[in-house]
């Protein structure tokens, strides 16, 4: 909030007279007209990686702790780095990534850039298109609180020719009061619009709190561009490791098939991270035609899977076409 008088030096000229006693020039707005606007040669907005993260693009990625989010997000962060895919996404062109990590132990970091590495035939134009600051290599007693302007200023010389900004996450790295109160995430937002006009992304990390949503004020959410949630199956077992449901909850400008969820599986071989995916469609498929061919009824298959009647019979009719339920 500013406590010194300000004006807007362009006024409307039936603005009145109550604007007298303020002081001229501290503060200047640009306005444009319509016409303006549309008669602009904007360049076509490109995608960091497409089509969740675009061009000076804010996200989210947020699930309850232990499913993957860390896993995730390095993987898109080396994707980005490289101009290669990650799980059903693809970065079209190397950009620089800094990485900023709140909480995983140096050890841990490694082993998983380590298996990423091994895994994929692709790797960085050069070794500074992906900078981690990772808070358990710095001094004993140094934090990071990007709520806080001179920590934003103390990154500055690091965003030097950066175009992906991760934040992981944001429990650890944000401090700007309680978590639920709105008020508190403004200085944090501020920075965030910042970067966006410098022409940076940045995807933020975070806790997933009750009710599916993400933890603590949904003001976050506001200027996002994409928020994409991870959760558990419903027929997860713990011995399967990081397998969960990818959710697009807001996807500014995604339809059609890249807007669908599906689901993500990471199994870690001789070293080396391998991921599988499948469209939740697929696999509500094959459970509709498993319990078919086990003879249950339309309703006793709608009440196990959670799907409707009707699009249990849309099912069966695809899965009759396809040659897979005979009856």
């Amino acid at each position: 909030m500013v406590n010194s008088p300000y004006i807007i030096e362009h006024l409307h000229p039936n603005a009145g007279s109550s604007y007298q006693n303020l002081i001229p020039g501290e503060l200047s707005f640009e306005t444009i007209t319509l016409g303006e606007l549309v008669r602009l040669n904007l360049p076509k907005r490109q995608q960091v990686i497409a089509p969740i993260i675009p061009v000076q693009g804010l996200a989210m990625l947020y699930a309850a702790r232990g499913i993957g989010k860390t896993h995730v997000a390095l993987g898109l962060s080396y994707a980005v780095s490289c101009g290669s895919t990650f799980l059903r996404w693809q970065a079209h062109k190397p950009r620089r990534v800094l990485y900023l990590d709140g909480e995983m132990p140096a050890q841990a970091l490694q082993e998983r850039a380590r298996q990423i590495i091994a895994a994929s035939p692709h790797q960085p134009p050069a070794e500074d298109y992906f900078r981690l600051l990772s808070m358990d290599r710095q001094s004993l007693g140094l934090s990071l609180n990007l709520a806080k302007p001179e920590h934003q200023a103390a990154l500055e010389p690091h965003l030097i020719g950066v175009e992906l900004v991760v934040i992981d996450n944001i429990s650890t790295l944000v401090s700007g009061g309680r978590e639920n109160d709105a008020d508190s995430w403004d200085a944090m937002q501020a920075w965030l619009l910042q970067l966006r006009r410098k022409g940076i992304s940045v995807l933020l990390i975070h806790h997933a709190g009750r009710g599916d949503n993400a933890r603590g004020t949904s003001k976050r959410e506001d200027v996002l561009d994409t928020v994409i949630q991870l959760k558990r199956p419903e027929d997860y077992d713990p011995e399967e490791g990081a397998r969960f449901e990818v959710h697009l909850t807001k996807a500014r400008g995604v339809f059609g098939e890249d807007a669908l969820p599906f689901e993500a599986k990471l199994e870690v071989i001789d070293g080396q991270a391998h991921w599988t995916c499948k469209t939740l469609q697929d696999h509500e498929l094959v459970q509709v035609e498993e319990l078919s061919q086990a003879g249950m009824s339309v309703r006793d298959i709608a009440a196990q899977t959670g799907l409707s009647r009707s699009r249990v019979n849309r099912m069966q009719k695809k899965l009759r076409e396809e040659g897979r339920l005979r009856h």
